[in-house]
């Protein structure tokens, strides 16, 4: 039989996560600074206590709602990029189809991240750091496809950190796109780019590979000039 104190702290951890859900809903659909405590405990269907209980401020609630959201759509993001093939241009392609998906839900209001740095004027604010760890795992995500794909096609290595960086460009491009105009298709105009990159990658690799083999191709004798006596 559960003791007490085992009920009271079942209790007071389910009240925590009906904070955090309840945050993370209203903040994502209506912005940071529109959302007071006072909706987030009604929706949470907890006592105002047990808000000041868990946390100390609104904005700590905040963060932590986005880490927890950053845990869960990154698991998702790497899951459904995995999901597209086999090899690394798959999946780096891949990635903007795993987007359209998300951007055709009726839910999507952007990214979350992007949306919270847009409130937050202050870099060391706790929120933008939570913002900035995100973005810096995505990157970290994308290099990994990226040093992939550079073994697999021959790609210059050196070339991975600044093609994960343009990615990245390319992916947050799309969702902010697809807020504005509401076009789930933004996905696929980003992917069409990022098809372009790619093969501008290859073409150059190729090039720069033709360039090296020609120069060790031994030159051919010019035909003497000399007349027969």
């Amino acid at each position: 039989m559960a003791t007490q104190n085992q009920i009271e702290s079942a209790a007071s951890g389910s009240a925590r996560e009906r904070l955090l859900d309840a945050a993370e809903a209203l903040i994502y659909a209506g912005g940071i600074h529109a959302t007071g405590v006072d909706a987030i405990v009604k929706q949470s269907g907890t006592a105002r206590k047990s808000f000041y209980t868990h946390f100390e401020s609104k904005d700590a609630l905040v963060a932590a709602a986005l880490e927890r959201r950053d845990e869960r759509w990154m698991n998702w993001f790497i899951a459904g990029t995995l999901r597209q093939g086999k090899t690394a241009r798959k999946h780096l392609l891949g990635m903007f189809d795993v987007l359209r998906e998300w951007f055709a839900s009726e839910d999507f209001h952007g990214c979350a991240f992007l949306n919270a740095a847009g409130e937050i004027a202050s870099a060391e604010d706790p929120i933008r750091i939570v913002v900035r760890e995100h973005k810096e795992r995505l990157l970290a995500f994308v290099r990994t496809q990226c040093d992939e794909y550079a073994a697999e096609s021959g790609m210059d290595g050196r070339r991975a950190a600044p093609l994960s960086r343009q990615w990245l460009i390319l992916l947050d491009g799309a969702i902010a796109v697809a807020l504005v105009s509401g076009e789930a298709d933004a996905a696929l105009d980003a992917q069409a780019a990022a098809q372009v990159l790619l093969d501008t990658e290859s073409a150059s690799e190729s090039d720069k590979l033709a360039g090296q083999s020609a120069s060790r191709s031994p030159s051919k004798r010019a035909p003497s000039r000399r007349t027969a006596t």
